[in-house]
């Protein structure tokens, strides 16, 4: 079997250093993830408190609190409704990130980061003084468009604010602040529990992380690819020496101007990303969020204080099972920025994969083996109770050192200028929609699947780390306007992105430091 071979023989270098500005700018700019996670881990303590279930969910108060109908422990919070009240958001943002791409392509990231922050302050002031359902939902909902314009904007602020060899790193700080926003909700909850108006507090407290926001973007720069987008040349060259520390940028800056001449021949990116060169990017910001769904994580991150009352923690017990699980997943977010940029992005991606899958077999034993089919479990143990939270902790440390960072940032640094934005779109809409579908049928799953639920998880666990296996190559330590020839030297990506008119050629040329070899085995 024939075919092209290409050959990096010398891949670019841009000159630049991490300095003190861009370091300050990218941490400021990912704190957009600060409202994504608060939102994420609000939601479950939030649904478990007793007062919340009370004013609003009365069928489910009753059979929470006062033991009234079923005892089943896997189907006592199966209520529609009650699902709708955290699903409901992330397909609002779904359909905000649609916005969010032409917004974002038209006025620059910090625009649409800016909007992201108001948007998601209103939707928490609704909720803060929400008195019935029909608030709730409406708070929910505009709280997802903020959060579909921050996540559709953020991500690609810091891949191109970032210099290549910090890419990783910088990027991933937007992992960490929804690490760091989980974590701030789950310890709010737990102190705010007891107290009659707890949920009012919890739920209008979103609003800090979105003024943190706002105040931030409102002092951030734009990104030199952004300014060269909107025709601002001079301002994005010295925007460039500012960022990068020095002041030959010349090569950097003239392959962002040749990109944003080739973007702009595009009209409709979001068709252009369907055109077979494209193929490789479009398969990948699907099949990521898709796949980073269904690890089964957001099942704990949404719903850990109701899985652990279901498991049969008391409620402040589940509460600081909450926290704990909220802790080590901020604390090994760390270990990915420590490490993207120096093991690589597909390393992580498998031994984050193989880790979670060890686990969920093993909390599908522990489940099975106290609860069965019946759902009425037997005692439980301290040694029990201490073994699963520890097992839960390690399968979500594998999932933020490697599936949770990596989500976010493979897709921002693998998308070429021209359908960067609508790419980002495409990425975020997939991860928003079965964000959705998780978070809305999931307590139906667990009332009909009990333990069998976590060997649905671990089955698409195995397949996602085959997946990356075979398919993905590895990014890191590439400029990101060069990251278009990883696709050239993949065995199965070339086949889409290789001219079909050079294949055809009989002869080796030799051009840059790139050598074309045919009829390689």
């Amino acid at each position: 079997m024939g075919g092209p071979m290409i050959v990096t023989g010398s891949r670019k270098v841009y000159p630049g250093k991490l300095t003190c500005k861009v370091l300050l700018t990218c941490l400021v700019g990912a704190t957009g993830g600060l409202i994504f996670g608060y939102d994420i881990g609000i939601s479950g303590g939030v649904t478990s408190m007793p007062t919340f279930l009370e004013k609003f969910f009365p069928k489910v108060y009753r059979k929470e609190e006062l033991n009234v109908g079923s005892t089943n422990q896997y189907c006592k919070f199966n209520d529609p409704i009650l699902t709708l009240f955290t699903s409901s958001l992330y397909l609002a943002a779904l359909l905000a990130s649609i916005v969010a791409s032409k917004v974002t392509r038209a006025f620059g990231r910090r625009l649409s980061m800016l909007l992201g922050g108001g948007l998601f302050l209103i939707g928490a002031m609704v909720n803060g003084f929400a008195y019935n359902k029909k608030m709730l939902v409406g708070g929910r909902t505009l709280l997802g468009f903020g959060i579909g314009f921050a996540n559709q904007s953020a991500p690609l602020y810091l891949s191109e604010m970032a210099p290549y060899k910090y890419r990783g790193a910088l990027n991933i700080c937007f992992q960490l602040s929804i690490t760091v926003g989980i974590l701030a909700a789950y310890a709010l909850n737990y102190f705010t529990a007891s107290h009659k108006n707890g949920w009012r507090i919890s739920l209008g407290g979103a609003a800090v992380p979105a003024l943190i926001f706002i105040m931030g973007s409102l002092f951030l720069p734009d990104t030199p690819n952004s300014l060269i987008e909107r025709d601002r040349k001079e301002e994005a060259k010295t925007r460039l020496r500012e960022i990068r520390g020095v002041h030959d940028v010349d090569e950097e800056f003239n392959d962002l101007v040749a990109a944003s001449i080739e973007s702009k021949k595009i009209k409709n990116p979001w068709l252009n990303l369907c055109k077979r060169k494209y193929r490789p990017q479009l398969m990948f910001v699907i099949l990521i969020p898709f796949f980073q769904q269904f690890t089964g994580m957001n099942v704990f991150m949404f719903y850990s204080p109701v899985l652990f009352k279901t498991m049969g923690f008391g409620n402040n017990a589940s509460l600081i099972s909450s926290v704990a699980t909220g802790g080590v997943n901020s604390v090994a977010t760390l270990v990915s920025i420590l490490s993207a940029d120096r093991f690589g992005r597909k390393s992580l991606f498998i031994e984050g994969g193989a880790q979670m899958f060890v686990c969920q077999i093993i909390i599908t034993y522990c489940i099975a083996s106290k609860f069965g089919l019946s759902g009425h479990p037997a005692e439980l143990s301290r040694k029990f109770a201490t073994g699963v939270v520890v097992t839960i902790c390690i399968y979500i440390a594998g999932f933020a050192w490697s599936w949770g960072p990596l989500g976010w940032l493979v897709p921002s640094e693998i998308l070429p200028l021209e359908v960067r934005s609508a790419g980002q779109s495409v990425n975020v809409c997939v991860n928003m929609f079965f964000t959705f579908v998780i978070a809305q049928i999931f307590t139906m799953m667990l009332c009909h699947l009990r333990y069998f639920l976590f060997v649905f998880f671990a089955c698409f666990v195995f397949l996602m780390t085959c997946f990356i296996i075979k398919y993905f190559p590895e990014t890191k330590g590439i400029p990101i306007e060069e990251m278009a020839d990883i696709w050239k030297g993949h065995s199965y990506w070339k086949k889409f992105v290789t001219d079909e008119n050079e294949n055809k050629d009989a002869k080796v040329e030799m051009s840059e430091g790139i050598t074309v070899v045919k009829d390689l085995p």
